[in-house]
């Protein structure tokens, strides 16, 4: 069967676009050393890489109470802020690779709007999708479910067999899969290449080569 056109590229932010998932691990870490739940970087990514604020604030209830949580969401939405501030850039090759694009494309993150107007204004992305933005806040269901991903197609106005989407992490790329999408998995963060494998899925590891593998695909 001949695959469709691709008439949407939909990216994920944090990992994607900007070089925010090691900020983010790095202070998920520290604050479970601080509040009483020690976990490693890997642990970080295999719980919390993709998936919504709100998801996150679960699993830190379910292990160590709301009030807890509350405190944990609070410190790491100013610490997460803060660290942003002083170092953010753009994922490696990833200006060249959006220069290169003659597709329409589009973002659809975990992060709420107010995160990404941030993350994606200190690195000079934000005009480059302004109007084009979605995020999980506006969906019944965050990652893995495709929710968000087929929400963007609606709003773009594109079947989703017509779309693709670039992502970095687990749940990210299965979200992609249940929407009917194909994923290419960005492997030059922080989640190992072969967690983001698997049916209808493209794995590389630079986002220069990107737009050579769509017109490929």
């Amino acid at each position: 069967m001949t695959k469709p056109e691709i008439e949407l590229v939909i990216f994920d932010c944090d990992g994607v676009l900007v070089d925010s998932e090691r900020i983010a691990a790095r202070v998920q870490v520290a604050l479970g050393a601080e509040l009483g739940w020690p976990l490693t970087e890997a642990e970080v990514v295999d719980r919390f890489i993709g998936r919504s604020h709100a998801a996150i604030r679960e699993q830190v209830a379910a292990r160590l109470g709301e009030r807890t949580a509350a405190l944990w969401s609070e410190r790491f939405e100013r610490m997460h802020r803060e660290a942003v501030d002083l170092d953010l850039a753009p994922v490696e090759g990833l200006p060249e690779a959006l220069d290169a694009l003659t597709v329409a494309t589009c973002v659809a993150s975990s992060g709420s709007h107010e995160k990404m107007r941030h993350t994606l204004g200190r690195t000079g992305l934000y005009e480059r999708f302004a109007g084009r933005i979605h995020s999980s806040t506006e969906v019944a269901r965050g990652k893995p479910a495709p929710d968000l991903f087929l929400h963007a197609a609606e709003r773009m106005g594109v079947a989703p067999a017509a779309c693709v989407v670039v992502e970095d992490s687990r749940p990210g790329v299965e979200a992609a899969r249940a929407a009917g999408m194909h994923a290419f998995g960005y492997a030059g963060g922080l989640t190992p290449p072969e967690r983001l494998a698997g049916p209808d899925t493209t794995v590389f590891h630079d986002m220069r080569d990107l737009p050579a593998l769509l017109a490929a695909h």
